[in-house]
């Protein structure tokens, strides 16, 4: 009897160290949310939300980006509205290019119960990757709201423009010494706004004195911003782009990046 109690007193010390072993190991998967709140297009022919999004795997989606965050032992997920307790189960959020009225007619802007929500969830050690877009395509009203806490604002202009298959007029290749650029030489970015500093917010990649990508410190947290979709499907990979653009290593370097001062949190 004496044999039987040990065994079942190791049995269950056991269990509970694989138990409290599986439970650590979830907590300490990083959880990438994007939005599809912000950004909330339809498709016409399936009524299904598409462009920008994890579940879309046509150039118009984010699914290669995703297996990037994948890979490196993230757990994705898709938001709504953000709000405390949306916000409290992720560690990394990726807002991209809100509705214009003519991309959704009734767009869901950023409004200040959402911002204040966002802001203290950064400060309290959130990581923020805004991805915006070019002044035709991009409701900057109400972004540049958020933006402004944390000393960035989004110009209403288109950079970078490109004619047809004339890749070289998107090419940056004087990049800077940034972990972003790691082992890059050259990146792809096609019709961009440039964004206004203030505070502590500090470019990260500038080109004839435009700030083209930017970041913050803010509190415990960090901000990420270039306004450009960039990276998605279409403009990672060689589908289109000629193999001289390495927008993919560029992709996995922004991965480690946003995953990193996640981890710190």
């Amino acid at each position: 009897m004496g044999k039987q109690k040990k065994f079942r007193g190791h049995f269950l010390l056991m269990s509970i160290i694989v138990f409290c072993f599986v439970v650590q190991n979830a907590n300490s998967q990083p959880v990438v949310g994007l939005d599809n709140w912000y950004n909330h297009e339809t498709n016409a022919k399936t009524g299904k939300p598409f462009h920008y999004l994890w579940t879309d795997t046509e150039l118009s989606g984010y699914s290669r980006w995703g297996d990037i965050f994948t890979a490196k032992g993230a757990k994705l997920s898709t938001l709504g509205r953000p709000d405390a307790s949306v916000l409290s189960k992720i560690n990394v959020y990726i807002i991209v290019d809100p509705d214009t009225t003519s991309e959704n007619p009734s767009p869901n802007y950023l409004l200040p119960d959402d911002i204040s929500a966002i802001k203290k969830w950064v400060n309290d050690g959130g990581v923020l990757a805004v991805l915006a877009n070019d002044g035709p395509n991009c409701e900057f009203t109400h972004l540049n709201m958020l933006m402004s806490q944390f000393g960035m604002s989004f110009n209403h202009v288109t950079l970078h423009p490109v004619t047809g298959t004339d890749f070289e007029m998107g090419a940056c290749k004087n990049l800077p010494n940034h972990p972003l650029f790691k082992g890059v030489t050259k990146i792809y970015i096609k019709e961009v706004s440039d964004i206004v500093l203030k505070g502590n917010a500090k470019a990260i990649l500038t080109e004839n004195g435009k700030v083209l990508m930017a970041e913050n410190k803010f509190g415990k947290g960090y901000v990420f911003a270039i306004g450009d979709p960039w990276i998605y499907n279409e403009y990672i990979d060689h589908d289109r782009l000629p193999e001289t653009f390495e927008n993919r290593k560029a992709a996995e370097n922004l991965t480690d990046l946003l995953l990193g001062y996640a981890k710190k949190k």
